[in-house]
């Protein structure tokens, strides 16, 4: 069982996480007042001491514990690696992302700073300061002293009864008291303002932005430094700032919490094998993991080994002369063919900062894609990521050129969609969150998206969508003057890829469709997969009534044993019923678009629309 302390974003966030895996935990906060539905954890409230998290994890069987609290929590922290510590439960500390410190802001260590800072400011005036102070209401009594000062002290603080009992009793009047509606909007004038370090998901940017447009002078309470967890022995601790970082670490130390586990892009490959070979040359360090940024701003370890040996293709080919630096691609549990190959980085000096594609990596033929036809298959996101790594590391100079490589990408690409959409040679490093989330629909639909814009640029003058290789092959045949490109297979995903089409402004669709899948669209399911939906055979059932006609339908487990059943006068009656409840709702999702669908039996036979 895991344990979450939350009550924070990050809290909300690792709960998201933890939620994807349909498995049981429980989620702590102190007051048992954020709002958060849960449909697999179970919200437990009250501040625990020692005592009481000792005897919660035994009496639960806790196995790993999600530090998501407050940075400030310091106490909270220590607690928790001392019980950890000493039932040797394991530790994922989901940090918060942080900004560089601004220097026009006033950065102190604590409240004590405070009368000396301010106090200058009341020479030369009539003897009035105003502070605003957005720091909590555990703060109050810490600020009080200030109002002997003659400053006048205002408390931002959540509008939620306990805030507001509790900021009274630590002796707040009501007419100090003012309340969020934007947490990070600062609707109270005053001289200064006193803010928490925290961080971006505390929306201090927001607030410092705020602040200076009002002209306040900032003062900013440094955030206290993480716990020294080491001093607890034995101890585990795995300290992530993201939902990606944070499954990966969940997958790692509980296994069997995930029944699916997650991998990473080739895009993320490409970038941690760039980071450890630039950081090679640059530093001579060769690290057995480097910190990647992945692209919603948080950062994970990826592993990487170096290898000293030089390119075996000719000069005029060979960019590895300095040998070059690898990451294996982990697939986690998505079933991806190019799962275990090396992706390699090498890194010459050159007149301008470039990334390359060597061995194993395709090269575009067609228009669509990020880059024009000639460019290697390196998608945009993963170019971003290098170049942005390296400028983190202070490892872009404009003297750099990165070559990506793909020793077994060529043999592999032959098992991808990469010949279809025009990409020849190898591989394509692709990637968009960094991270493969198992059987994901995200990286499935987008692949989708991807031959959709290539159907579009190849100008053919209609799209045909359809499920897979047995009715692509009956389309194809249908359809014999089209380009390869015109024909995309959607799975199960119809409505999303029709709202594709749209996007893209197709004039003309065609959706090629076989009874299995054709039933349950037209029920009004849009994403057939068998997880979402299952053959209904009462609505088959109606479907055959409003077809006039008949079939026992109580054996059948399959669909298309209805071409068997159904009469043979009957059967183009059937499908017409089939078809027009198909477009009805399917045609919405292409408003400006001319939809045709087109009904495939086993035989390849087709029925369309007879109007």
């Amino acid at each position: 069982m895991v344990l979450v302390f939350g009550g924070t974003t990050e809290g909300r966030k690792a709960a998201e996480v933890l939620e994807e895996a349909g498995s049981p935990y429980f989620y702590s906060t102190k007051t048992g007042e954020q709002d958060l539905v849960l449909h697999h954890g179970t919200v437990i409230s009250g501040a625990m001491d020692a005592a009481n998290m000792k005897s919660f994890c035994h009496e639960h069987d806790i196995r790993l514990i999600i530090d998501a609290a407050h940075p400030f929590a310091n106490q909270l922290h220590e607690t928790i690696a001392s019980v950890c510590s000493g039932l040797h439960i394991p530790v994922v500390r989901y940090e918060r992302i942080y900004p560089p410190r601004d220097p026009g802001i006033t950065w102190i260590d604590s409240y004590d700073e405070l009368p000396a800072l301010l106090s200058p400011t009341l020479k030369g005036t009539e003897g009035s300061c105003s502070l605003l102070a957005t720091t909590g209401v555990q703060s109050i009594s810490r600020l009080r002293p200030l109002e002997a000062m003659g400053i006048k002290v205002s408390y931002r603080i959540l509008p939620r009864e306990s805030s507001v009992r509790l900021a009274k009793t630590q002796g707040a009047r009501e007419e100090q008291l003012c309340y969020y509606e934007d947490s990070k909007a600062i609707d109270v004038d005053a001289d200064a303002i006193l803010l928490k370090e925290s961080g971006i998901s505390g929306g201090f940017v927001e607030k410092v932005a705020a602040a200076k447009a009002k002209g306040m002078r900032i003062i900013a309470l440094k955030r206290p430094q993480l716990f020294n967890f080491s001093t607890f022995q034995p101890f585990t601790l795995s300290t992530v700032n993201g939902p990606h970082g944070l499954r990966r670490a969940v997958e790692k130390l509980l296994p069997e919490f995930f029944p699916l586990h997650s991998g990473l892009t080739t895009g993320t490959c490409a970038t941690a094998a760039a980071i450890a070979q630039t950081s090679r040359l640059l530093r001579g360090e060769m690290p057995a993991e480097v910190s990647v940024l992945l692209p919603n701003g948080e950062t994970i370890m990826v592993p990487v080994g170096y290898s000293d040996a030089q390119c075996s293709m000719p000069d005029a080919q060979c960019s590895m002369k300095s040998g070059y630096a690898y990451c294996i691609k982990e697939a986690g549990d998505d079933p991806d063919v190019t799962n275990g190959i090396e992706v390699r980085a090498s890194v010459e000096s050159s007149d301008t900062f470039q990334i390359l594609g060597g061995e194993g990596v395709g090269t575009f033929t067609l228009p669509g894609f990020d880059f024009p036809p000639g460019e290697p298959a390196i998608n945009k996101a993963p170019r971003e990521m290098i170049r942005k790594n390296l400028e983190r590391f202070s490892m872009v100079n404009g003297q750099w050129s990165i070559t990506i490589s793909v020793p077994a990408g060529e043999e592999i690409a032959k098992r991808t969609f990469n010949p279809r959409l025009g990409i020849e040679g190898g591989i394509s490093i692709i990637g968009v969150s960094g991270i493969v989330k198992p059987f994901s629909e995200e990286a499935f639909i987008e692949s989708i998206r991807k031959c959709m814009e290539v159907a579009k640029a190849s100008g053919a003058e209609r799209v045909v969508i359809n499920s897979g290789f047995k009715s692509e092959q009956y389309l194809r045949a249908f359809y014999p003057t089209l380009p390869a490109q015109a024909f995309v297979q959607y799975g199960n995903y119809i409505g999303a890829t029709l709202r594709m089409a749209h996007e893209l402004s197709m004039p003309n669709v065609t959706l090629g469709v076989m009874l299995g899948k054709a039933v349950k669209l037209a029920q009004g399911h849009l994403d057939t997969h068998s997880r979402k939906t299952v053959m209904d055979k009462d609505f088959i059932a109606q479907l055959l009534l409003e077809a006039g006609c008949s079939a026992d339908t109580d054996n059948i487990t399959l669909a298309r044993e209805l071409w068997e059943k159904i009469p043979s006068d009957k059967l183009n009656d059937f499908a017409q019923t089939v078809i027009r409840k198909c477009l009805g709702h399917c045609k919405p999702l292409l408003p400006d678009g001319k939809l045709t669908i087109l009904l495939i039996d086993d035989n390849g036979r087709f029925y369309d629309l007879m109007t």
